[in-house]
């Protein structure tokens, strides 16, 4: 019934296999396809009531009145579906730093996704909430499957979707997020996007190697393999990264803390602490690692970084509604 406020929250994910580009920036169809963890340390609550008595789209983040044409455009897509004209109140609450590298507007997205369609009347399968949120992330594709889920590439609005690969996860994986810096980058993930696809001579480098990685992720996964899925996400993680340092203009979301924390692992794993490092766009670190190596990585990392900078999280569920 059209007036009925719902609410959803969302969880983030975290690639294992980035995505970096897209081959349609308007439906964003991605170059490439992704896999991720969801972890359930970081979520978004949003709540979305469609009004007769509204104007224009009434937009709440964190409690501060917003504008914000995105999700305004977001919203129209939920509105030409359904064809009705009447706007909507949108009250979002993030559990995450925004657009700081810790897939914000993934549990975003998919929150908007879930709570707006079902409040304007529709009831749409897992598989179509996922296309649909993709229209305002790429990434929020997976967050709308908890543990390890997947973006297939596709090639138009249709064949882009995201699925599950597994949930409950059985592999003893946990994701320690050292958040370096909580403020938006200065060159958004969108943009970063753009430069690396038009400007890098190892693009397509990075498109084939991503495409062997997510498969050695996908095998790692069903075989139980955490040593292979953490040596690969760490070194597609790398190879991401060295896409922004070849564009031109060259730009760079790792920063000196960052490094700190990649030289942290690289050491504890010499001393026999198996851990892997990954990075988004953004300078915070994500350690991946098992549940008897937390204490020591967390003992390590406290030598430098504050107790309320270093996040633990296990493996996430998918959309809910509150």
């Amino acid at each position: 019934m059209l007036g009925e406020k719902i609410t959803a929250r969302a969880h983030t994910n975290i690639a294992l296999v980035k995505y970096w580009g897209k081959e349609n920036e308007q439906l964003i169809i991605p170059a490439n396809s992704s896999l991720s963890l969801t972890l359930d340390e970081f979520y978004t609550d949003t709540s979305v009531q469609f009004a007769e008595s509204l104007n224009s789209d009434e937009i709440t983040l964190n409690g501060n009145s917003v504008t914000d044409d995105k999700i305004t455009k977001f919203m129209d897509i939920i509105r030409k579906k359904t064809n009705i004209n009447t706007f909507a109140r949108i009250e979002s609450t993030n559990h995450v730093p925004t657009s700081a590298g810790l897939a914000s507007s993934a549990s975003a997205y998919a929150a908007l996704a879930a709570a707006g369609s079902k409040a304007a009347g529709l009831n749409l399968s897992e598989k179509d909430l996922s296309r649909l949120a993709r229209r305002g992330s790429g990434s929020a594709t997976r967050s709308i499957f908890g543990g390890f889920a997947a973006w297939n590439k596709g090639t138009d609005d249709e064949s882009s979707y995201g699925y599950s690969i597994e949930d409950p996860v059985k592999m003893d994986i946990n994701m320690i997020a050292i958040i370096l810096d909580n403020q938006p980058k200065k060159i958004s993930s969108r943009k970063g996007m753009k430069i690396s696809i038009e400007t890098s001579p190892y693009y397509q480098s990075w498109i084939q190697q991503t495409t062997a990685d997510f498969q050695t992720i996908k095998d790692a996964i069903k075989e139980n393999d955490f040593t292979t899925l953490g040596k690969t996400a760490e070194l597609n993680a790398m190879r991401m990264h060295s896409l922004t340092l070849s564009s031109n203009p060259s730009y760079l979301y790792i920063n000196a803390d960052s490094l700190e924390v990649i030289n942290m692992v690289k050491e504890l794993r010499e001393n026999g602490v198996e851990c892997y490092y990954t990075m988004d766009a953004g300078p915070n670190v994500k350690i991946i690692c098992q549940n008897d190596k937390i204490s020591e990585i967390t003992d390590k990392l406290s030598d430098k970084f504050s107790s309320n900078q270093i996040k633990v999280s296990g493996p996430g569920e998918g959309i809910k509604y509150l």
